[in-house]
């Protein structure tokens, strides 16, 4: 019986690299899957320590850089729209804003049709924080990606995505 979801219209299934049986059933072994969790929490400490340099020369981590990526691709976003998409409490969100505006990296305005909104753009300096930290990360994932080959890439976009996609009920 699989265990993996339905897919989506927006999740592509993944084929097996190897025949369904036996020898497909591997992979979700206890120790594969805590060996698999480890591998996950390694990367992505991996991952964003490639952006440290440039976060860390304007004195912000990984909070920071989420939600100015968020603000860089939609501008003018709503701080609630902004919130849902981060998928992070009211309270931490307020503080990493906060702490953008006070260096001068975002800017705050009342929402157009509701003046209680409050609507977040980039700064010139938020613009540039937030360039030179993706180009970082952008540079490490063209290296593995390269490293690693298309057919590994497009393996672990279906995984990512389904991980990053799925509740925690699986559903």
């Amino acid at each position: 019986m699989p265990v993996n979801p339905k897919p989506t219209p927006r999740q592509t299934p993944a084929r097996p690299a190897e025949p369904v049986g036996l020898e497909g059933r591997l992979y979700l072994r206890e120790d594969e899957l805590d060996r698999a969790a480890e591998l996950v929490f390694r990367a992505a400490r991996t991952f964003w320590r490639a952006a440290e340099g440039p976060l860390a020369e304007q004195d912000l981590g990984p909070a920071h850089y989420r939600a100015l990526a968020a603000i860089r691709r939609e501008e003018g976003l709503a701080v609630k729209t902004l919130q849902a998409r981060l998928g992070v409490r009211k309270q931490s969100l307020q503080r990493v804003l906060n702490e953008l505006e006070v260096a001068g990296m975002l800017a705050r305005q009342p929402g157009v049709r509701d003046k209680r909104e409050r609507l977040v753009t980039l700064t010139d300096a938020g613009r540039e924080a937030e360039r030179a930290a993706s180009a970082a990360l952008r540079e490490r994932l063209g290296q593995v990606f390269r490293l690693t080959g298309a057919e590994a890439v497009a393996g672990a976009r279906v995984v990512l995505a389904a991980l990053a996609e799925t509740g925690e009920d699986g559903a």
